[in-house]
């Protein structure tokens, strides 16, 4: 991360029964507390146009007391802009060039001002070392999200954005500078920059902000779909509950933990809103554990009702690792309800697509047998839960059209696994009613 150190005097401010004050070479006190400032000192006048103007017409010499109300960046932003203008050091960065920028536009140091003021300054380092650096872009970026606003109107987000979606569209070969990336037996020193090597860095972002730079990305063009969902994984990953290890929602959460919901709520109703309609741009199993995340989280219809069809276009390369996802609803272990809704959604295209005449009949057949076999695998494992209702277990046995299935041996199976299950489960209770 690049710095920038201004002015050359001690620090000479000080905090004093939750006051802060500031001594200069001529002793004379500078109070402020929250927005209340009392001005007493002649440094700030000359490179501030707005404390210029508040004291214009004020008879000299005189004390003047004066109120300044939503400064952008609060007291911090103030206080840096103070120190500048009494010549202390301060040093700027990613992390606080915007709450300074924006206080200094605020306060009016601009060189209409007084020549050579913070504002040029601050614009100087942010176009040639924050917007040339990737994680000083991507921090900065970040740091509007306190001063939405501001930012916006004074171009800020934009150019960072600029930045950032510039570098992303580099070749990797052309990448020189420090990025974050953990996947597992990756080592950067012996092999080449991978293509999704920014995927990490831009998933530290409020989830605003990185949908702006997903958006601007998809609009180029210029990068595979695939690579977008990779992006997109990588987020979800970062933010999102793993819903195989979470207990069901209460209606009793604590106030903090039903915010969080809510949180991640609206960005995975984000993340599944982003995904580029090509098949295959997510993987089925990213499709499904999003469902079931969606299932805990409650989240819309409308997210589950895409997610279903987005499902049911990538069924037949699911496995069976990739259905077995636990409810959230009831005592049973699996998900079942979400696997015959997505089963429901495949076989409303299959059955529209098998009567199409330039389709061939044994794709059709092909599709389905697939389908099938996947299904009955299915079965035989969640016929093995005991809270498992045989209502849901025969809906999705019956969901297959007859020509799914060459034979009914492993539906045979299912059905066998779940006999034994239903009668250990029934002798149980017998023995506890006698």
């Amino acid at each position: 991360m690049k710095f920038m150190k201004l002015g050359t005097r001690q620090d000479t401010f000080y905090t004093e029964e939750a006051t802060r004050y500031i001594t200069d070479l001529l002793n004379l006190p500078k109070e402020h507390q929250n927005q209340e400032i009392l001005m007493l000192q002649f440094a700030l006048l000359p490179r501030c146009g707005l404390l210029q103007r508040l004291c214009s017409g004020t008879p000299e010499p005189t004390t003047v007391t004066m109120e300044l109300h939503d400064i952008p960046g609060g007291e911090e932003a103030f206080e840096l802009c103070a120190k500048y203008c009494y010549g202390i050091t301060i040093s700027l960065s990613a992390h606080n060039f915007v709450q300074a920028y924006c206080a200094a536009k605020f306060l009016r140091m601009t060189e209409s001002v007084d020549q050579g003021n913070f504002v040029l300054k601050l614009e100087a380092f942010f176009n040639s070392c924050i917007l040339e650096g990737w994680k000083d872009s991507i921090m900065a970026l970040q740091t509007t999200v306190k001063l939405n606003e501001w930012s916006e109107n004074l171009g800020i987000i934009r150019r960072c954005i600029d930045s950032i979606v510039d570098k992303i569209l580099m070749p990797p070969a052309k990448v020189r500078w420090s990025y974050t990336y953990t996947r597992p037996g990756f080592n950067k020193h012996e092999q080449s920059v991978p293509k999704d090597w920014w995927t990490e860095d831009i998933s530290d972002l409020d989830i605003d902000l990185f949908r702006c730079i997903i958006t601007a990305l998809k609009s180029t063009y210029m990068l595979p779909p695939q690579l977008i969902g990779e992006a997109l994984h990588v987020y979800a990953s970062r933010w999102l509950p793993d819903a195989t290890k979470t207990r069901p929602l209460e209606s009793s959460e604590p106030r903090e933990v039903v915010s969080d919901k809510e949180s991640q709520r609206r960005v995975l109703e984000t993340i599944v809103s982003m995904i580029p309609v090509d098949r295959g741009s997510v993987s089925i199993g990213f499709l499904l554990r999003l469902l079931n995340t969606a299932n805990y989280l409650a989240t819309s219809p409308a997210t589950k009702a895409e997610l279903i069809r987005r499902s049911s276009v990538q069924l037949e390369d699911a496995n069976l690792s990739d259905l077995l996802f636990p409810s959230h609803l009831g005592q049973q272990v699996y998900d079942i309800d979400s696997v015959v809704a997505v089963l429901e959604s495949f076989l409303v295209v299959w059955r529209r697509v098998s009567q199409e005449a330039s389709v061939e009949e044994s794709q059709v057949v092909a599709s389905i047998r697939r389908i099938g076999k996947l299904v009955d695998s299915y079965l035989q494992v969640v016929a093995k839960d005991p809270d498992m209702p045989l209502s849901k277990f025969v809906s999705l046995a019956e969901a297959l059209p007859d020509v799914a299935r060459r034979n009914h041996d492993e539906l045979y199976k299912a059905i066998n696994n779940y006999l034994k299950v239903w009668l250990i489960s029934h002798k149980k209770k017998v023995r506890l009613k006698v």
